[in-house]
């Protein structure tokens, strides 16, 4: 996998967005109640931020932002609006989310300690990638040594939004899409059919799940390193309730499920301003 996309994984890799699914729900939210709902858990900042992840897109494709002029930036802009990004979400959201479970999530967001932690993880959402993965890796070695406990509730915390290890495959899937979406556009050609590119990703997945789970808790242990250990416990078990897990489920497949619509849609504005290089 190319180091491009790996980077890009970090950017949005914070907390616990790592999970995308499907679930049946019986009764609709109203889209007055999800736009509340996203500002009180924060992913309306997580839905913001897949924006960042457009500065590893050339990368992806094996290109350098320099080749696409100086329209990169406005096309990157435009595709990646958070006016968009959050209209999508919430139209998706407002069919498929429940009353129950949204008030269930809203409820604990809305603690003293829910909303502890909504500050921290908008934060951490937009913090210098650099000095997350840092800090980061110094606390949680440190943690290794002394405080195993905290680090099993971080790794709880991951097992309950992504029990299958989903994450992985449907960054491959977003990953997919790009380049075919690329290669569409006339960006870049490929050497293989769309069956010869999924055999070729396929054989990271194992890597990438690996990075995945790692680049989480050191994510993980600079998001949460001002809060107890009992806070850190407590947020692990609010996760496991199986009305929080049905509500990671339909709001990490809308993550990236809006990431992949925004991807595609690059794809084909960047077909207007770059030349058509072999991948």
């Amino acid at each position: 996998m190319a180091r491009g996309f790996a980077g890009l994984f970090k950017t949005i890799a914070v907390g616990a967005i790592c999970l995308v699914t499907t679930a049946s729900v019986s009764f609709s939210a109203s889209r007055e109640s999800v736009e509340a709902f996203l500002k009180t858990t924060g992913f309306d900042v997580a839905i913001d931020s897949i924006a960042l992840s457009a500065a590893g897109a050339p990368s992806m494709l094996g290109l350098e932002e320099a080749e696409f002029g100086s329209e990169w930036a406005r096309a990157a802009d435009l595709v990646f609006s958070e006016e968009i990004m959050r209209d999508r979400a919430i139209t998706i959201l407002e069919a498929t989310l429940d009353d129950d479970v949204l008030a269930h999530a809203a409820g604990f967001y809305a603690s003293d300690l829910g909303m502890r932690l909504v500050e921290a993880e908008n934060i951490a959402h937009f913090a210098d990638d650099e000095v997350k993965q840092t800090e980061g890796q110094e606390i949680l070695e440190e943690l290794m040594s002394d405080n195993h406990e905290r680090v099993m509730a971080f790794e709880r915390m991951g097992q309950a939004i992504d029990p299958n290890d989903i994450g992985p495959k449907a960054f491959q899937e977003v990953q997919i899409r790009f380049v075919l979406a690329a290669a569409y556009a006339g960006i870049i050609q490929l050497r293989t059919d769309e069956d010869g590119l999924r055999a070729a990703v396929a054989e990271d997945y194992e890597s990438l799940r690996d990075l995945i789970n790692e680049s989480a808790l050191v994510a993980n242990a600079w998001t949460y390193r001002d809060f107890s250990d009992k806070d850190v416990l407590i947020y692990a078990e609010a996760l496991e309730h199986p009305d929080m897990a049905t509500v990671y489920e339909l709001m990490n497949a809308v993550h990236y499920e809006v990431m992949m619509n925004r991807f595609e849609a690059l794809a084909l504005m960047l077909g207007q301003l770059g030349p058509a290089q072999e991948l």
